[in-house]
């Protein structure tokens, strides 16, 4: 026969059914089963490597797995996330990771390959064997832009990465975040499988607004159900008048939200590091990223 608990048991023993009811709420709030994924871009220098490590770490924070891919050719995400020097100096890009490519496609980039190697490689292990842990606990996957050619190129290298991206696409459980360079066209539909939103950096300048324009019309014709626009470094109120003119000119202004970031000295003088961000609550760019942070976390419902 079972003693009976004494009440101070019974009490505790209570205490950690409820704890672990709490934690079983927590995990099923925030690890969803499909998880989701966002694609983060805009023209070079408007701050989107930023926002995709401020993002990756206040995701990871609230308890949620995330993982960060780098297909930008500058590849300072590591940098920007918090990787340490010493770990970053040894990351190889999978793009130029010659014996993985051969491995894996049966081609090695740079010698005479031929027309034989495979378009769809197994690259299951790409995420165990070449993530990096950052911090936050932050799963880091550097992947190096694809090669870009005027006809296209039918290479290994570029078949490796597509076959990299629809193998992301079906990860489950977890946030994922690319921070890539303006234009997805080399993706095509194998981004469009999973990635359900987009984040589209600009600054108030013409250019600028052309290049986001140009991606969330590319966005829109993949398939990407919700686009946010990030108006960042705007110093003042005519900015962003001056941005919905161009948007209004140039004949696109379909974005699912807008989100205006006031331009933060703190950034440009800590670039391309964020500790110090994360660390001042009243950065506007950490105040914008939380309200940023949740709207793709409505959208992915």
């Amino acid at each position: 026969m079972t003693k009976p608990l004494n009440p101070e048991d019974e009490e505790r023993r209570k205490k950690l059914f409820e704890i672990a009811d709490e934690l079983r709420e927590r995990t099923k709030k925030q690890t969803p089963e499909e998880g989701f994924r966002v694609v983060i871009t805009g023209k070079g220098g408007v701050g989107k490597t930023t926002m995709t490590a401020i993002l990756a770490r206040l995701l990871a924070r609230d308890g949620y797995r995330v993982l960060a891919v780098d297909e930008d050719p500058q590849m300072n995400l590591a940098h920007a996330l918090g990787v340490p020097k010493e770990v970053r100096d040894k990351i190889v890009p999978l793009n130029r990771n010659l014996d993985y490519i051969e491995e894996k496609t049966g081609a090695r980039p740079g010698t005479n390959w031929g027309l034989y190697f495979s378009l769809t490689p197994d690259v299951r292990d790409v995420v165990d064997r070449f993530g990096v842990v950052g911090p936050d606990g932050v799963m880091l996957l550097v992947m190096g832009s694809v090669v870009q050619a005027a006809a296209g190129c039918l290479c290994p290298e570029n078949a490796l990465l597509d076959a990299v991206i629809k193998y992301i696409n079906l990860r489950k459980g977890e946030i994922i975040l690319m921070d890539t360079q303006a234009g997805l066209e080399h993706f095509g539909r194998a981004l469009a499988r999973g990635f359900k939103q987009a984040v589209i950096l600009t600054e108030p300048t013409y250019n600028s607004v052309q290049v986001a324009v140009d991606a969330a019309k590319l966005a829109r014709q993949l398939g990407i159900d919700h686009i946010h626009l990030v108006i960042n470094k705007v110093k003042k109120e005519g900015h962003v008048e001056k941005v919905e003119r161009i948007l209004n000119e140039l004949g696109f202004n379909d974005f699912t939200t807008k989100t205006v970031i006031p331009y933060d000295e703190m950034v440009e003088e800590y670039d391309p590091e964020i500790e110090a961000i994360l660390a001042n609550p009243e950065s506007p760019t950490y105040m914008k990223a939380l309200e940023l942070k949740d709207i793709l976390l409505k959208y992915a419902e």
